[in-house]
């Protein structure tokens, strides 16, 4: 049977930023409820090590990581919901959002964590290897690759901006494009092109990753590619694969509802977890296509914790001076 579940405090999304609203809301004695969503953990999930977080003096893997951030909010007071939201209403309150499993959720506020997801390529051997030696972030992994050759794919801002990253620790990055030119500004494009240990491969297509099963677990070892133009194939042997063709932001479900950018990222107030509507925040990679980052997740889930209790305490007060 369906249930009705009443919140002061709805929380959409269940990674860092997430998760990290639920202990300060719980702590605040708000009684968070946090439906899981699609992939409960977020990225962080399908990612293996994680040297780059506050606190751990050894590298931890990722699932790890999220299964204790769940834990430390059930503990302090947060109810988590294996649900997918499916559906939602901003226009009044109390926020009215709908499940997959036909459970009705009413909160007094609501925090978007839904997060995003890079975008891939969808060719053979990038998801069988995905954190054995493919990755779609050069800040998370690139450390793991100093003194190696790397291949980034890709040619927007975001390829050029990896590559100019991970040319300061691989010995050698190919940025491999399909087209014959790149989309990234001009000055991104100076910068690359001025390194010396950085090649660039026009009009070539990847196909496949291809891995080397001799370990104790296949990992990449090269790339399949192919000509865009002439259709001649080659191979290129790299130690990491870089994908960097963008990311999408899983706010889909909010559309027209809350003010969002030109590439579907939700806008909130500089210096605030604020959406254009009242009592609705929104925290982590929804909101941020400039760091996406654990930790910069976890701290605008602070951020909008902080706002939807005192958002919560000055509706209790016009509520109470309402009755007076």
């Amino acid at each position: 049977m369906a249930e009705t579940h009443r919140t002061r405090l709805l929380i959409i999304g269940a990674g860092p930023a997430g998760y990290t609203a639920a202990i300060y809301a719980a702590r605040a004695g708000l009684a968070p409820l946090v439906v899981a969503g699609l992939q409960p953990g977020g990225q962080l999930t399908i990612t293996t090590d994680v040297e780059n977080y506050p606190g751990f003096a050894e590298a931890i893997q990722g699932p790890w990581l999220m299964d204790q951030m769940q834990k430390q909010a059930e503990h302090v007071g947060t109810k988590v919901i294996y649900d997918i939201v499916t559906g939602i209403d901003l226009s009044r309150r109390p926020f009215r959002a709908t499940g997959d499993s036909g459970d009705v959720y009413e909160a007094e506020s609501v925090v978007i964590a839904t997060g995003a997801q890079a975008r891939w390529l969808g060719i053979p051997g990038e998801k069988e290897l995905g954190g054995f030696g493919v990755s779609a972030c050069a800040t998370c992994d690139g450390f793991f690759y100093r003194g190696k050759d790397v291949a980034v794919i890709g040619g927007g801002n975001s390829a050029t901006e990896e590559a100019l990253y991970l040319s300061n620790l691989a010995r050698h990055v190919t940025l491999i494009h399909r087209r014959d030119s790149l989309r990234s500004e001009r000055i991104l494009q100076q910068r690359l092109f001025a390194k010396p240990n950085v090649t660039v491969m026009w009009d070539t297509v990847v196909d496949a990753v291809l891995a080397d099963p001799s370990g104790r677990v296949p990992v990449a070892r090269g790339l399949a590619l192919r000509h865009a133009r002439t259709g001649e194939p080659s191979e290129l042997k790299v130690d990491g694969v870089f994908v960097a063709i963008g990311h999408a932001p899983a706010t889909a479900l909010f559309q027209g509802q809350v003010e969002m950018d030109a590439e579907g990222y939700i806008v909130t107030r500089a210096g605030t977890a604020r959406t254009s509507v009242p009592g609705v925040f929104a925290a982590g990679d929804v909101q941020d296509k400039v760091y996406r980052q654990a930790v910069t997740a976890a701290g605008t889930g602070c951020m909008a914790a902080l706002e939807a209790e005192k958002f919560l305490d000055a509706a209790d007060a016009e509520t109470e001076q309402a009755a007076a």
